[in-house]
């Protein structure tokens, strides 16, 4: 169990200023609610209740949405939005839902959106911040990639982009990116705490491998998934229309495998599925290759699913430099894959016909789909919530079925992984029929 109270949410301090939005705070007059801050919900739904562990004693998570007394001035806001990292599906939804709420529920005139990354707070770059309104981001949820551009790195550089954040004046800044994006966020959270500077930091959860924690599901994780299945069936067509066909697909996931594994129960139509939570062998009597030998000698074709994370220790001699946000560059594991089964079946004299596919920058490019599109939209708009009441270093979430505020440093204090010995990959063995274990030992 989490330690206790590690779920406060920083806030900025007393609301007194009564919400430009018309709603109710009684129950049953059919006019929607505001939301308080002591509406909670149980983290964790799971175990028995005991008498040492009761109801009262579970740590509780604030739940997201509109207060009723709110923390700024609405016309006095400067708001700022930065997307970073990788591209994702999704991204110019959150952005499109953010601006929107701020100009049309609190008639906030003033948002700036800052170009590139964090790099666009740092004067050596030269990327000039663009005025956003509801008529520059109206139709850009239709689009793929973000209207505001991204990179990797920069968010090391607390004091230069808290002296920019500062210059343009901003009283609340958006921060949408994955696990490097948030701890740069709490890092400058906590350099303008340090400073006496009441400017609110809001993170919005962007990472396609899905491995935030504290976060049922992070936004572009459904399009990618859907998109990684288009590409796994037609490399089974692929596979399926020759002689001993291979089909292997490569798809994201450094350290989670949740692409490959939700791929997988959706289509059905996987043979083996290789992430980096698993540990599997590739040669000797239990390994990938004997396994996938079998499945030819039986069924004359099979499917290979592979995260790109999966089967590094393969390659650690040549892994050493890391990217611009400080992750662990990566080998290419499907490169590295087609080449071993193809030197394998050279040497069993077996003829086969490998088809090797990496989808990754047609999956992240996508526009998100309905699914997404609906949740980066009430993503954007309870991080406009959120800011607007004063919260501050938190992120937006979405879990036990509720849209809740979490503290960024909690959020970044783990990352989310699958689980070898739960529910989710055991329906993808299921799925496979792939054996429990791949490793000679």
């Amino acid at each position: 169990m989490a330690k206790k109270d590690i779920f406060n949410v920083p806030s900025l301090g007393e609301c007194k200023i009564d919400s430009p939005l018309k709603m109710s705070s009684e129950t049953g007059d059919l006019i929607v609610n505001y939301v308080n801050d002591n509406e909670t919900i149980l983290y964790n739904i799971d175990g028995k209740i005991t008498e040492k562990e009761t109801l009262e004693s579970r740590e509780k998570l604030m739940k997201a949405g509109p207060r009723k007394q709110i923390y700024f001035n609405p016309k006095h806001v400067h708001a700022g939005i930065v997307t970073c990292g990788g591209l994702c599906p999704g991204l110019n939804n959150v952005i499109r839902a953010i601006v929107r709420c701020l100009w049309y529920s609190y008639g906030v005139r003033r948002i700036t959106g800052i170009k590139n990354g964090y790099k666009g707070f740092l004067p050596e770059y030269g990327y000039e911040p663009i005025e956003l309104s509801p008529d520059i981001v109206d139709d850009i949820h239709k689009l793929g990639g973000t209207e505001l551009g991204s990179a990797r790195g920069g968010g090391d550089k607390v004091t230069e982009i808290v002296d920019s954040i500062e210059r343009l004046n901003l009283n609340m800044l958006f921060t949408i990116g994955g696990d490097g994006t948030l701890r740069g966020a709490r890092d400058i959270a906590e350099e303008i705490k340090k400073r006496g500077l009441n400017i609110s930091i809001i993170g919005i959860p962007k990472t396609i491998d899905n491995d935030i924690s504290f976060l049922e599901k992070s936004f572009g994780f459904e399009t990618a998934v859907a998109k990684a299945s288009e590409v796994v069936a037609a490399a089974h067509t692929e596979a399926h229309s020759v002689h001993n066909g291979i089909g292997l697909v490569k798809v994201m996931g450094r350290e989670s495998g949740f692409i490959a594994s939700h791929t997988a129960i959706a289509v059905h139509e996987a043979n083996f599925v290789l992430i980096p939570e698993v540990k599997f062998d590739i040669h000797g009597e239990n390994g990938l290759l004997e396994h996938l030998k079998a499945r030819l000698k039986r069924r004359q074709h099979a499917v290979i699913i592979v995260a790109e994370g999966a089967g590094q220790g393969y390659l650690e001699a040549k892994n050493k430099e890391t990217d611009a946000s400080g992750n662990k560059k990566l080998q290419d594991v499907g490169i590295f894959l087609k080449e071993e089964i193809s030197d394998y079946f050279k040497k069993e004299k077996m003829e086969v016909n490998i088809k090797y596919i990496d989808p990754s920058y047609i999956v992240r490019s996508a526009p998100a789909d309905a699914t997404d599109s609906f949740y980066c939209s009430r993503l954007g708009a309870h991080a406009v919530h959120a800011a607007m009441a004063g919260k501050t270093s938190t992120l937006i979430s979405y879990l036990n079925n509720h849209y809740i505020y979490i503290p960024i440093d909690v959020a970044v204090s783990k990352r989310n992984y699958v689980d070898p010995e739960g529910n989710l990959w055991r329906d993808v063995l299921e799925a496979t029929q792939q054996p429990f274990s791949m490793t000679n030992n």
